[in-house]
């Protein structure tokens, strides 16, 4: 029997989330097992797929470089020291020794997760039989092809070119199989086309046995006897830092709309807005005023899908808590530049705070991820990075509406909640596209998605928020792909 491949190995990690709080990442390697072993059960494949989950919050991937430091730089979101490698990311260095060591992590980390998912879905189908939980079968499948969509986009993103100046030439592989061998190389058409086909794919058999369709997120973050879900498996449970059907539904929004396709990026975030619960309640609501004094800062009631981070208070204490990770020492730079001085956006209002640093010098602060360390439940354990958000579904609605009234009527709902007056849109597109593009700024500060909407409209580096005046800075959208992978472009 094959040993599986040593970049899949971290997989094999097994997490209980139906045990006391303290056990709920509980983690034992199961890497001496050998493949046929890992996949002749249920539980083989719940654990393979858990192992997926945790290599998403590696730093190289969404626990770190892709949500609040190495892309976030490319778009000047935090203040640098001279001559660092946060500086050369500013400045679009790309061929910076220390640059380049970045956007290798990220590239590499991506596909290795993507190598993971395929060792699943490599055996899935054969070992069909196996599943004897009804349902099972399609949720792992399901996730499994959504997750391998999520990590592609987000490499199309980053690596590709802008969306609006594609050729046909050979960009990027997308990897649907394990193997040694280099994949060879795909156009931006081709990989569309995967791209869309692990979505459609995911959301059908997501359709069928995802529970977030009858229960509430809250529901499912409670299972039990006692509770209104009570699942057979609480592998069914927690749908909230899963890719569940609506995350399904959200990615291809994101998706349509890089694509450049607003008739359907408009339907799939319409259909996640209009999501109701059994009672009638919104699935997801937009958060308030109410949830920010509530100490709900990353705003939980919004999450469509998240990565659980234990540790997520420790990282805002070490990273962002005493100044490491910073923007600006004057008022002006947050409150004035950023949100436009209202006095009334709750982001402004909650959000930033203003800290003396260990050398006496006072900066800004992000507290996004300032969460309650030991919550007494999953019910209230809020500990996860957002990747998908309802907010951006209401921002890719406004901007992709079939009409300026519905358009209108999203956008108003949207600055409503963050309590901020509800402005007239332009009938111009892209003035719309260019007030959209200040809120994306605004709501997504450390999540990562600034420069992916940035590059979407390949915005020139003038309507950039904080980046460099500097002539000699020249704004380059498209990050080279790492020389190691250059030699496969044309195999």
């Amino acid at each position: 029997m094959k040993k599986i491949y040593t970049i899949i190995t971290v997989l094999f990690l097994s997490l209980s989330l139906t045990s006391c709080l303290n056990e709920w990442l509980t983690v034992n390697p199961k890497t001496d097992m050998t493949r046929d072993d890992m996949f002749s059960t249920e539980s083989g494949f719940k654990d393979a797929l858990t192992g997926v989950y945790i290599q998403l919050k590696n730093s190289a991937s969404y626990g770190q470089r892709l949500t609040y430091t190495t892309i976030e730089h490319l778009v000047s979101s935090w203040d640098v020291t001279s001559a660092t490698t946060d500086q050369r990311l500013n400045q679009f260095l790309y061929t910076d020794a220390g640059v380049e060591s970045a956007m290798d992590a990220i590239f590499s980390q991506q596909y290795k997760v993507i190598s993971s998912i395929n060792a699943i879905l490599d055996e899935i189908d054969n070992k069909k039989e196996v599943f004897l939980t009804e349902g099972l079968y399609e949720l792992i499948k399901g996730e499994a092809l959504a997750l391998r969509a999520l990590c592609h986009l987000d490499i199309l993103r980053l690596f590709g070119p802008v969306p609006t100046v594609t050729t046909a030439n050979p960009i990027l592989p997308y990897v649907k199989t394990l193997s040694r061998d280099a994949v060879s190389h795909i156009n931006f058409a081709a990989f569309k086309t995967e791209l869309l086909k692990d979505m459609n794919d995911a959301e059908q058999l997501l359709m069928v046995a995802d529970p977030v369709l009858k229960f509430s997120m809250n529901e499912m973050r409670r299972p039990g006897a006692i509770y209104p879900f009570n699942p057979t498996d609480t592998y069914f449970a927690f749908r909230h830092i899963r890719m569940n059907y609506f995350a399904v539904k959200a990615l291809k929004a994101r998706a349509y709309l890089w694509f450049g396709d607003n008739v359907n990026a408009f339907a799939n975030a319409k259909e996640v807005i209009d999501a109701k619960n059994t009672d009638g309640s919104a699935k997801f609501t937009l958060g308030t005023s109410a949830d920010m004094t509530a100490g709900n800062l990353n705003l939980p009631s919004e999450h469509i899908f998240g990565i659980y981070e234990f540790s997520l208070l420790t990282t805002y204490n070490s990273a962002f808590a005493v100044g490491n990770i910073r923007k600006g020492s004057a008022e002006t730079t947050i409150k004035s530049q950023l949100y436009g001085n209202t006095g009334t956006d709750i982001r402004e209002t909650y959000l930033w705070e203003l800290i003396t640093q260990a050398n006496q010098a006072k900066t800004y602060i992000i507290k996004k991820y300032k969460v309650i360390d030991n919550p007494t439940s999953m019910f209230v354990d809020y500990r996860q990075i957002p990747l998908l958000r309802i907010s951006e579904m209401y921002l890719i609605a406004t901007e992709s509406a079939p009409t300026l009234t519905e358009a209108q009527a999203y956008w108003n709902t949207f600055r409503t909640a963050r309590n901020i007056t509800t402005s007239a849109l332009s009938s111009d597109p892209a003035m719309l596209k260019d007030e959209v593009m200040k809120e994306y700024r605004k709501e997504f500060y450390a999540e990562g998605q600034a420069f992916y909407n940035y590059k979407r409209l390949d915005m020139p580096k003038s309507k950039i928020l904080y980046a460099s005046t500097s002539a000699t800075v020249v704004l380059n959208y498209v990050v080279p792909l790492p020389k190691s992978e250059l030699i496969n472009i044309n195999k």
